[in-house]
């Protein structure tokens, strides 16, 4: 079968090679931080505090997310330990970088005197965002792809045929799991906006709760049609981690709204930078 494969490689300037995986990833940033730049100064937050926090936050995610995935590797890593350092031969995961930037971000938030909860509703869209687009750099690597499937089963989701020719892999058709969670993730995106722009029915914190929420449940699904999973024993790792999120982030939901003492997501309205000292 003759099919049109993505060249996954954007451009090659004598030894050094910039992929698509690499652009796709740099943009999906670039537009959350974007995003998050112009949502903080309507919350009381400054600018400059966003560039630090990203300035912080990127390199130890891109940290974070490869430590997660060497750890569930090891046995490979071990044998060749000069490839841990080699990013660009591929294996980061999401959510060790999501892990890492959220422990940086509680440092951040402390030092500066800044409310946590509410830069992680600012940051919360942005990081949607940067896993909606990200997923399609996985797309141009042909990774992070599911089972074997048909043709037509692909064409009965009416992709355009680019989609359906990338996802031939190794001689068979392919489940398109990062369209899938690219998907879920923008119906998430969605969402989130939505609940911005009510802000009256909500507290501050629980935009990233809710996101928190939304994106382990689809994760946990999409991640059980995965052929690439990282596993720990004869468990999915990304499907255990979604779930103690998920009921985590349930409980802290619902006990901030019992004690009722959570801020409102306005609080500090009018006020200029209530938040610094």
């Amino acid at each position: 079968m003759s099919l049109l494969v993505l060249n996954p490689i954007f451009l090659k300037l004598g030894s050094v090679t910039i992929r698509w995986y690499g652009i796709l990833i740099a943009a999906g940033a670039a537009i959350g931080v974007w995003m998050a730049l112009k949502e903080a100064p309507k919350r009381q937050i400054m600018a400059d505090d966003i560039i630090d926090l990203v300035l912080w936050g990127v390199p130890f995610a891109l940290l974070g997310a490869r430590i997660y995935y060497v750890i569930f590797q090891w046995p490979f890593y071990a044998q060749y330990p000069g490839e841990i350092i080699k990013i660009w031969h591929g294996g980061i995961a999401i959510y060790g970088g999501l892990l890492a930037a959220l422990v940086v971000t509680i440092v951040f938030t402390y030092k500066r005197h800044l409310p946590l909860w509410l830069i992680l509703d600012i940051a919360a869209p942005s990081l949607l965002i940067g896993q909606i687009v990200g997923r399609w750099g996985n797309f141009m690597n042909q990774e992070a792809y599911g089972g074997i499937t048909s043709a037509h089963f692909l064409q009965s989701l009416q992709l355009p045929n680019f989609v359906i020719q990338q996802m031939y892999i190794n001689g068979h058709f392919r489940q398109p799991t990062f369209l899938y969670e690219s998907a879920w993730n923008l119906l998430g995106l969605i969402l989130l906006l939505f609940l911005r722009h009510h802000p009256h029915l909500f507290k501050q914190g629980e935009i990233f709760l809710s996101y928190i929420l939304w994106y382990s449940c689809g994760r946990f699904f999409v991640e059980g049609l995965r052929t690439d999973s990282l596993y720990w024993g004869p468990w999915r790792v990304s499907q255990m981690l979604s779930v103690i999120l998920f009921v985590t982030a349930a409980i802290i939901f619902i006990y901030r709204r019992k004690r009722d003492q959570v801020p409102d997501y306005l609080a500090g309205s009018g006020l200029k930078y209530p938040y610094h000292h």
